[in-house]
């Protein structure tokens, strides 16, 4: 008997392809019948009717780069991420940039301990009651979960285990113990493996280490997701790593949240000075500029690699402004060793004079494993003024939030790297922070990245880290209504069928997600219903959290999550996402 019909909306499907009106039913967890109106003779005993008409019925939302593993083994985890879920995110890949919640390491604890610590804000060791992936999957089967998650085993964690953040490459013995664990987290259901090139320790792998783990993904037909070693002048060569990955194995693979920064040398600040000029001047006139040339060019190449049958697949965040730990913009020396090794670090004058210096004299080369070449040296590449707080751990330090370090900086008549390192020791190395060339969401430098959001094979998302603390993103909730409503609907880039391909159908069929990702008789119910005409995110950088407008109806595994703005998540009703 059907649970639901949902009558007169607009069915776009998933696919790219038009838009049709047509009625659905909803049965247990799956659709089980998608037929033109009026086709459908159903009992109304017991079913409910939502009448969708004006509305767009299409598939809950796939997240393809999310860091929501890291809040959604908690216990309270269902409240912390309903902004995902409010606004139409049915399904998240995690695990991504190298990092996740499992496999743990015995052979240097320490060492994950921190670098965890670094990501989540908060002590772990009470919260964590598994060794390896299988056994975090199985918590999260065994709490329930408020949406699907499909994961990835990280590389970072991975690499630690083998041999802690030492700063060198590989031997074959090490990664023979890093297969062995990807094996591990393959078997356990992973759908494949991601890195993160710019950070500490992934920074420090080789081409032949990746392709070697390539092979390993090979065998359960596991997808390469990569934070690439760079998005700066580089890009070319980072994107052809991936791909030579990718092609020595036949694998697939992902090239995560792609934008472009340019390293100007020593006129970067010249520039970036007259930038700045033009960004502030976008709050009321915008200079058209072609800021999105080097990722146009980067998705030409990408399209050509397909031709050759080396899949390659780009998802792009709607936003200008990135997020990251604040670790990650220093010396990878620095991260070397227990928290509290690096705490000794922070404190001493002596050792902050050493890592100023190398900031200062980073020359962010290719292939960014050297001392001084990390490809994240954000300080030298936009300027101390680039960075705000996005979370602290400690109450002495909240009222910071959503400030610039050299605002802070000359307020206490301090230079803003001694700023920066007084209060990771204070917050034991666990700030998360912002960063921009100027102002966060200007209409100036939103153009580097029009390219993607309008290229029809790049999918969207929102590179979620919601941990119940902090000044989040406002991507957290309303990443997807912006790209409907600024995008689609103001400013015309791409169609409404083409925009929900890129939500839905795209990752779905990258990720291998079966029966997910399309409006189809069969597939597992997560459905969105919104209204095209008033869907809009009702947030921004400075007033992150909004509940989005024009979000009718969610449905996950035929739950009705949301309805006009009302949440129910009681039943848990999400469910991991094993590969196969």
């Amino acid at each position: 008997m059907a649970d639901y019909v949902i009558r007169n909306g607009t069915v776009v499907d998933g696919s790219g392809a038009p838009g049709f009106r047509a009625d659905v039913v909803v049965e247990g967890d799956r659709i089980t019948a998608v037929e033109r109106i009026g086709q459908i003779k159903i009992d109304p005993n017991g079913c409910r009717t939502i009448n969708a008409a004006g509305k767009i019925v299409c598939p809950g939302i796939i997240d393809s780069h999310s860091h929501a593993d890291l809040t959604i083994y908690r216990g309270n985890h269902a409240q912390t991420l309903e902004p995902l879920i409010r606004q139409g995110i049915t399904t998240f890949i995690g695990g991504n940039c190298g990092m996740s919640m499992a496999p743990l390491s015995e052979r240097h604890p320490a060492e994950v301990k921190m670098y965890l610590e670094g990501f989540t804000a908060r002590e772990l060791d009470e919260e964590i009651t598994w060794k390896d992936s299988a056994g975090f999957m199985d918590q999260l089967d065994k709490n329930g979960v408020a949406m699907n998650c499909a994961l990835l085993a990280p590389h970072g964690l991975i690499r630690i285990d083998a041999m802690g953040m030492q700063p060198s490459h590989a031997n074959n013995e090490q990664i023979g113990l890093m297969s062995r664990r990807l094996e591990e987290s393959m078997e356990a259901g992973c759908v494949g493996m991601s890195t993160g090139l710019q950070y500490m320790p992934g920074l420090q792998s080789d081409t032949r280490e990746l392709v070697k783990l390539g092979a390993v993904l090979k065998k359960y037909e596991g997808i390469y997701v990569s934070h690439l070693r760079t998005y700066m002048n580089e890009l070319p060569k980072a994107v052809d790593e991936l791909a030579e990955v990718a092609r020595e194995n036949d694998i697939r693979a992902q090239i995560s949240h792609m934008f472009w920064v340019p390293d100007l040398g020593p006129i970067g600040p010249l520039v970036h000075g007259f930038a700045r000029f033009f960004i502030n001047l976008s709050k009321y006139w915008t200079l058209p500029a072609k800021l999105d040339s080097a990722i146009e060019k980067e998705l030409d190449r990408i399209t050509g690699f397909s031709k050759k049958g080396v899949s390659v697949g780009v998802d792009v965040m709607p936003t200008t402004t990135t997020f990251t730990h604040l670790m990650a913009y220093f010396p990878p020396w620095v991260l070397q060793g227990s928290k509290e090794d690096i705490g000794r670090r922070l404190t001493n004058p002596r050792y902050r004079r050493r890592i100023l210096r190398d900031i200062e004299n980073g020359d962010m080369a290719w292939p960014h494993t050297g001392r001084n070449s990390w490809s994240l040296n954000i300080f030298k590449l936009l300027g101390w003024q680039s960075t705000r707080i996005m979370s602290v751990f400690s109450r002495k330090n909240k009222h910071l939030e959503g400030r610039t370090f050299a605002d802070i900086a000359e307020e206490r008549g301090k230079h803003p790297f001694d700023v920066i390192c007084d209060i990771l020791a204070e917050e034991d190395a666990r700030v998360l922070v912002f960063s921009s060339l100027g102002e966060p969401e200007d209409n100036f430098t939103e153009q580097s990245i029009y390219a993607a959001l309008k290229h029809p094979d790049v999918a969207i998302s929102t590179d979620t880290i919601l941990l119940g603390l902090g000044k989040p993103s406002h991507l957290f909730y309303g990443a997807y209504p912006k790209f409907f409503s600024r995008y689609v609907r103001e400013k015309k880039m791409l169609s409404i069928e083409a925009a929900v391909r890129k939500t839905s159908g795209l990752p779905a069929e990258h990720y291998r997600l079966k029966d997910r990702g399309f409006i189809k008789k069969g597939g597992f119910a997560d459905v969105l219903i919104f209204d095209p005409k008033t869907i809009a995110p009702n947030c921004d950088f400075c007033n992150p959290q909004g509940t989005p407008s024009g979000i009718e109806h969610v449905f996950i595994n035929g739950h009705h999550a949301v309805e006009k703005g009302k949440i129910d998540l009681s039943m848990m009703p999400g469910r991991v996402l094993r590969r196969g």
